[in-house]
C-alpha cells in the first residue's frame, strides 16, 4: 500500500486533500499542530470508508518535530510515497504596519516548513527510487495581494523550492510539482465581507469561487501514476483569475 502525508490535514482543503487520497487507495497520514480532536474525527472517518489513517503532530517549522514525525511514519509503514505541504497561516497586514514577527511566522510555518518536510520525505523517496512531492502555493504567490506580503512571499518562495526540487530530485525518480488555488471556498474566505467577495467573484472568468474538492483533485492527479511525466510544474486551480 502507498502512503501519503498531509501536512495541515484538519484544515478545509487539507480535510479534502486526505479524502481524496484516501478514495485513491493511499493509507493517509493527516498531520496537525494544534487540533486533535479535528484529526481524530478525520480518521476516524476515513477508516469507517475503508481507508487506512492515523494521525501525527507537530509544528512543520520545528526541524526536530518534522524528524519525529517522519521517523514514526517510516516506523509504521517503512516508506512515504506522497507528502502535500499544505499547512499555511496567514498573519494579514499592509506592509507599512506588518510586525516582524508575524511576517517571520508566515515564512516559517508556510516555506520553512514545506523546506523541512521536503527535506526529509526525500531523504525516504530517494532510497526507494520513487515518490510525489505537491505543494500548496497559491494565485497570490505567482501574482502578489496587498496586505499578504508575508503570505505572497511564502507561496511565491513554495513556486521556487518545487522547481529546484523538482531539478534535484528528477534523476531519482522523484517528482515535485505545486497546485496553486484561487479563490477556495473554507473557513478563512467565509468571514470575508460581502463586497469584498463580489469583487473577488469579478476577477474570476469563471464567476465563481473554488472548493475544497478542486483542489484535491489536481492533487489527487498529480498524486497519481497519470502524471508520472510532470515535475517542476505549477498547476493553478483558480477559475481563470491567473489569467
Amino acid at each position: 500500500m502507498k502512503v501519503a502525508l498531509v501536512t495541515g490535514g484538519t484544515g478545509g482543503i487539507g480535510r479534502a486533500l486526505c479524502r481524496e487520497l484516501a478514495q485513491d487507495g493511499f493509507a493517509v497520514v493527516v498531520h496537525y499542530n494544534s487540533d486533535a480532536t479535528q484529526a481524530d474525527g478525520l480518521v476516524q472517518e476515513l477508516n469507517a470508508r475503508g481507508a487506512e489513517a492515523f494521525a501525527v503532530t507537530g509544528d512543520v517549522a520545528s526541524e526536530t518535530e518534522v524528524e519525529a514525525m517522519f521517523a514514526e511514519i517510516i516506523r509504521r509503514f517503512s516508506r512515504i510515497d506522497v507528502v502535500v505541504n499544505n499547512a499555511g497561516i496567514t498573519r494579514d497586514a499592509l506592509v507599512l504596519r506588518m510586525k516582524l514577527a508575524d511576517w517571520q511566522r508566515v515564512i516559517d510555518v508556510n516555506l520553512t516548513g514545506a523546506f523541512l518536510v521536503s527535506r526529509a520525505a526525500a531523504k525516504a523517496m530517494i532510497k526507494q527510487r520513487s515518490g510525489k512531492i505537491i505543494n500548496i502555493a497559491s494565485v497570490v504567490g505567482l501574482c502578489g495581494n496587498a496586505g499578504q506580503a508575508n503570505y505572497a512571499s511564502s507561496k511565491a518562495g513554495l513556486v521556487g523550492l518545487t522547481k529546484s526540487l523538482a531539478k534535484e530530485l528528477a534523476s531519482r525518480g522523484v517528482t515535485c510539482n505545486a497546485v496553486a488555488p484561487g479563490f477556495i471556498e473554507t473557513s478563512m474566505t467565509a468571514v470575508l465581507p460581502e463586497d469584498v467577495r463580489n469583487e473577488l467573484l469579478k476577477s474570476i472568468p469563471l464567476r465563481r469561487s473554488g472548493t475544497p474538492e478542486d483542489v484535491a483533485a489536481a492533487v489527487g492527479f498529480l498524486a497519481g501514476p497519470k502524471a508520472d511525466y510532470i515535475t517542476g510544474q505549477v498547476l493553478s486551480v483558480d477559475g481563470g483569475m491567473n489569467i
